[in-house]
């Protein structure tokens, strides 16, 4: 059977691993958005709405419609909550990724993962190499208030619960500099290079 390489995009809030997922997309390199993904399969998937209605209840999926504001209620503030659900879903999208590269593995070589919580969701281990988008903290959260019209204080609070940056950066077999100083194209155009050379390497790990 015919296996793309699989390479995994990751990067904090703001850090812009959606722009560089874009550029992939216009090199002809498909990429899954896991965060779509999984807002599809919480509300399509059989398995994560059983998984998800013994953890919160009946009325999460009131009108055969889950109620985010519900879910994101019972996670708030409560780790334990959190890791619940990411035990319910993750797997799944674990699978629907698996589904979704060998589909396109018949018609390209590369195909992406993007994902904030690549690392921490264990999927270290369904790719071939990490790319970390790195930005220093400032631009990050400067970034994220303009785009999600959220206030200081919300966007820290969620970059405080995300994987450290310089962790992140230990375990990324690539970084590219989003800082808007730093020039995208070339390191992303650098990237692919090295990837293509490392094909045979990679295809053995």
């Amino acid at each position: 059977m015919m296996q793309a390489i699989k390479i995994g995009i990751t990067g904090g809030i703001g850090s812009g691993k959606s722009v560089v997922s874009r550029m992939l997309r216009v090199m002809d390199i498909p990429v899954y958005d896991s965060d779509a993904e999984a807002k599809r399969l919480m509300q399509t998937d059989a398995d994560i709405r059983i998984g998800l209605t013994d953890l919160v209840g009946e009325e999460l999926y009131a009108g055969h419609t889950l109620n985010r504001e519900l879910l994101a209620s019972y996670m708030f503030g409560h780790a334990g909550h959190v890791a619940q659900v990411n035990a319910v879903v993750h797997p799944q999208v674990r699978n629907d990724f698996r589904r979704w590269a060998a589909e396109r593995a018949f018609f390209v070589p590369v195909v992406g993962i993007e994902s904030a919580i690549l690392l921490e969701a264990g999927f270290r281990s369904e790719v071939d190499a990490v790319v970390m988008v790195y930005a220093p903290e400032e631009v990050r959260i400067a970034r994220a208030m303009r785009r999600d019209a959220i206030a200081r204080e919300g966007i820290v609070r969620r970059i405080r619960n995300q994987m450290d940056d310089e962790e992140k950066r230990k375990q990324a077999d690539y970084v590219i500099v989003n800082d808007g100083e730093t020039p995208l194209i070339p390191q992303v155009l650098t990237f692919i290079s090295s990837l293509s050379k490392n094909i045979a390497y990679l295809c053995g790990r």
